[in-house]
């Protein structure tokens, strides 16, 4: 038996949990389980390793994409880069203790939902949100060449405010990506405060939520007749990502 699972706090509802229980049943993939860890404190997670030594690997979810660095061996590069991590690799020698491995794969989900979406125009970008998932996305676009500037509460040096995005600037960013919890169930009537009604049709907006399926934000963006795209097929393909690191030849 391998196991697989999630660690964060607290762990109400999980994509990952159901994802891969379907996998496993539709594939008919034997001898693997994935399990939900909800640990209170990221520093129980030795000891969780320590517990359970069939552990092969973990998604990390809040509050610990940050914290759980600290426990780890080594980075990927886009991992530290960003300063999260959202997967980890758990080797486990005979003669020494787990030698783990952190990875950030919500750039290779983000990074593979986009690029059929992008046209030429698509060179200048608005991050909407500074949180893990902004760097993540910031991380992305870079990789992809295009410019991009964060957007948030405040403005500071290469970073706007909501308050200063007028036409001029929606005109110039036809990519606006959502990394914000804003429009996600139960509370669907959020959105970003920005001016949609200076959209059109060579904008694209991406939204990281997908619950609801068309978010205030896609909603308001397609009505000015943007095209839209929500973060469902991203955590999917990051969920397979995971899969393949966790399940990949081992030392």
């Amino acid at each position: 038996m391998t196991k697989f699972g999630l660690i964060g706090f607290p762990l109400t509802h999980s994509f990952s949990k159901k994802y891969y229980d379907a996998k496993m049943e539709g594939e008919q993939i034997a001898g693997i389980d994935y399990q939900l860890y909800a640990i209170p404190e990221i520093g129980a997670f030795p000891a969780l390793l320590t517990d359970e030594p069939l552990l092969m690997g973990v998604n990390v979810t809040i509050p610990y994409k940050v914290a759980v660095m600290d426990y780890l061996d080594h980075l990927s590069p886009e991992a530290s880069a960003i300063g999260a991590v959202n997967c980890i690799r758990i080797e486990r020698p005979k003669t020494q203790k787990p030698i783990l491995t952190g990875y950030n794969t919500d750039v290779y989900g983000f990074m593979k939902s986009l690029k059929p979406l992008l046209r030429t125009e698509h060179r200048q970008a608005l991050v909407l949100g500074n949180g893990g998932a902004a760097k993540a996305v910031a991380y992305a676009l870079s990789e992809l060449g295009i410019h991009h500037t964060i957007v948030s509460r405040s403005a500071t040096a290469g970073q706007y405010s909501y308050n200063q995005l007028d036409a001029a600037v929606i005109a110039d960013h036809l990519l606006i990506i959502n990394t914000t919890p804003l429009g996600t169930y139960p509370a669907v009537a959020g959105c970003p405060d920005i001016p949609y009604e200076h959209m059109g049709n060579t904008h694209l907006l991406y939204d990281l939520v997908y619950n609801p399926e068309e978010t205030e934000f896609l909603r308001r963006g397609k009505a000015n007749g943007a095209a839209v795209k929500n973060g469902l097929e991203m955590l999917e393909l990051q969920a397979e990502r995971n899969w393949e690191i966790w399940n990949a030849v081992r030392l």
